[in-house]
């Protein structure tokens, strides 16, 4: 339920909208399992709009309409909509679209405030530990610096949600690089900088890799995404080994190594078996 500014109470019924989807479809003689492959997304996820228990996703919203030949208006009113009351309909369900949006939001900005207060005292108390003792700032540098690299990565994913996964990458990638030469400053050891330079330029690269699989193949084929992402990291952990065996010395592989292999590739077919089993991506 949400309120609007006059204090009427304007009611979103997923319960309600999930009937209305159901009745839709069946008088369209659709299967789940028919509506699903329309729209290229698992049977499963119609079921769960059907007992109320999720809503469609705004990215499918118009396309579910036009295979059931509704209006969006009318998919968030769980009803059919008489021209008389469309305009009235029309502006509740915008209502309590922009509502449930804000309450949204106001989570992430409670809860990116609450993570930033967190890392703004932790930050302090380790300068008061540090002046109390050494009487000036020594070590205190250290866990600052990596406090605040940790916030400019966290911080955009936090406040933005799923939509700040890709922004926190990019600061991923543009700060990592300068985090390191730091740290191996205040540390005065340069291999910090060297080496974690070299081990951290391709493991952003896998990451970005990652990130892509799960927008174009993860929003329709969520276990296959996984399945190819434990495929990359197989040789993605050969790329690291050899990168460290040549500056430090490390074998390229050992039992661990060749163990995790294995893991990875149990974990690949499992999701692969798991996508095939629940009919993801069928056309």
């Amino acid at each position: 339920m949400y309120q609007t500014g006059k204090g009427e109470a304007v009611i979103m019924n997923q319960t309600e909208i999930g009937k209305f989807i159901s009745g839709c479809r069946k008088e369209k003689k659709l299967t789940q399992a028919e509506l699903a492959e329309k729209l290229n997304i698992t049977d499963r996820a119609v079921s769960k709009w059907e007992t109320g228990k999720s809503m469609p996703d705004s990215s499918i919203m118009l396309e579910l309409c036009e295979i059931l030949g509704i209006t969006v208006n009318e998919l968030l009113s769980g009803q059919k909509v008489s021209v008389e009351s469309y305009e009235k309909k029309a502006d509740e369900n915008l209502i309590a679209l922009k509502r449930k949006d804000e309450t949204n939001k106001n989570k992430n900005v409670i809860i990116s405030i609450l993570f930033s207060a967190a890392l703004a005292i932790g930050a302090m108390v380790c300068f008061i530990c540090d002046v109390a003792i050494s009487g000036h700032f020594t070590w205190s540098l250290i866990p600052a610096s990596s406090i605040a690299f940790a916030w400019m990565i966290a911080f955009p994913g936090l406040i933005a949600g799923k939509r700040g996964i890709a922004v926190s990458l990019l600061s991923l990638s543009v700060f990592v690089i300068p985090y390191l030469y730091l740290l191996s400053r205040l540390l005065k050891v340069k291999e910090v900088g060297s080496i974690g330079a070299a081990t951290a330029v391709p493991s952003i690269v896998f990451l970005w890799m990652i990130f892509a699989v799960f927008c174009f193949i993860g929003k329709t084929r969520k276990w296959a995404a996984f399945g190819i992402s434990f495929l990359c990291t197989v040789p993605f952990v050969f790329v690291m080994n050899l990168i460290l065996s040549k500056m430090i010395e490390e074998p390229v592989a050992d039992v661990w190594d060749l163990l995790t292999v294995f893991v990875l590739l149990l974990l690949a077919f499992a999701a692969f078996a798991r996508s095939k089993g629940k009919g993801e991506g069928r056309s």
